[in-house]
């Protein structure tokens, strides 16, 4: 095996190559998949006595580990070369360090919501995604939240006018066989993804629906525009206990393994009962928020009209739903005051994550 003339001659073309280029052919000569040198005598093993298998695996073995040797002392014989020739050629100093380049990262935000995608990935969850523009049936109707309720004044909701939609969103030209929707509206949560989500999948489901939000506010942690996702798990036995422990599980993973919850009753119209749950955890410096209560997500049963209204019979599933603002979660996590120092592009402040 070891002298065998097809080896021997490869031996001696690897310590003739006068390039790169030409070394590489000669490790094609040797390893290509289908006329490779080795390769055939690889396959050729399969044909022995399992006796004469394992002495020609061996040599053979010490063959490939002899000519591994030989193409990286030949590679780096070469490359120094080169890079000798370049100097003398060229007048380029390659033991000069050059000043380091500044690499970009990831924005808080969207690193922020592939850190929750990964999280609740492991726990089962997909990911579902929906319009950004909404009819008031899908944001508000269908999650039974009712005409009186405040969120659908125009002080708090950005309404669309019909006549600035384009034509085939207008109610209209909608196709035939599509629902009515009422009037349009940029979603004020992604409650609607979940409905859709119900509305052309049967359960059980799972799925997390992260995506960016509108609603008229505006202050140091308000924003007209902001990100939020939420969770829905249906089920034929889905209760409270396994809500707490999916929230507990991925608030400690994306926030603090120290953080401390606690639990209280909240009324939301599309949970029945509504939850809303504070949390607390002191940070490496043992400052962080003074251990302070804050609220941090509303949570609860999904309501059986919701479910109802999805096409899901409430009496044979039940399941939970809840809601974070990404941007609430990363301003307690990093301790940033003021939620538009998110959105100005200072890269003074980006640099510090």
């Amino acid at each position: 095996m070891t002298s065998s003339p097809t080896f021997d001659n490869l031996k001696a073309a690897i310590a003739n190559a006068s390039s790169l280029a030409e070394l590489e052919r000669v490790e094609q000569e040797l390893y290509s998949r289908k006329h490779g040198a080795i390769t055939q005598a690889m396959k050729r093993l399969g044909t022995l006595s399992p006796e004469e298998r394992a002495k020609e695996g061996k040599a053979l073995n010490a063959v490939k580990q002899d000519f591994t040797r030989l193409l990286e002392e030949r590679k780096g014989a070469l490359g120094a070369a080169a890079l000798g020739s370049l100097a003398e050629t060229d007048g380029i100093d390659v033991t000069l360090t050059l000043p380091e380049r500044e690499h970009g990262h990831l924005h808080l935000i969207p690193e922020f919501i592939r850190q929750v995608e990964e999280v609740f990935g492991r726990m089962g969850f997909e990911v579902a995604e929906g319009p950004e523009v909404e009819t008031e049936d899908n944001n508000f109707n269908l999650l039974n939240v009712p005409e009186t309720h405040p969120a659908r004044d125009a002080q708090d909701t950005f309404w669309i006018a019909e006549d600035s939609l384009p034509a085939h969103r207008s109610p209209a030209t909608r196709d035939e066989g599509e629902p009515p929707g009422g009037r349009y509206v940029l979603r004020t949560h992604t409650s609607p993804v979940q409905v859709r989500y119900m509305q052309d999948h049967k359960p059980p489901l799972r799925i997390i629906c992260p995506g960016k939000v509108y609603r008229k506010d505006a202050d140091a942690t308000h924003s007209p525009m902001f990100h939020q996702f939420e969770g829905l798990m249906i089920g034929k036995d889905v209760s409270l206990a396994n809500m707490k422990a999916v929230m507990v599980t991925a608030i400690r993973e994306l926030i603090s393994p120290k953080a401390e919850f606690r639990f209280r009753t909240g009324f939301f119209p599309f949970v029945e009962p509504g939850l809303e749950v504070d949390m607390k955890w002191q940070g490496e410096e043992g400052q962080s928020r003074e251990g302070k209560w804050l609220e941090i997500v509303g949570c609860g049963l999904v309501h059986p009209n919701v479910l109802r209204n999805c096409g899901i019979d409430p009496k044979e599933w039940q399941g939970f739903a809840f809601g974070f603002g990404i941007e609430r979660m990363i301003m307690i996590k990093h301790q940033i005051p003021d939620i538009r120092a998110l959105y100005n592009g200072d890269l003074r402040f980006l640099r510090q994550f």
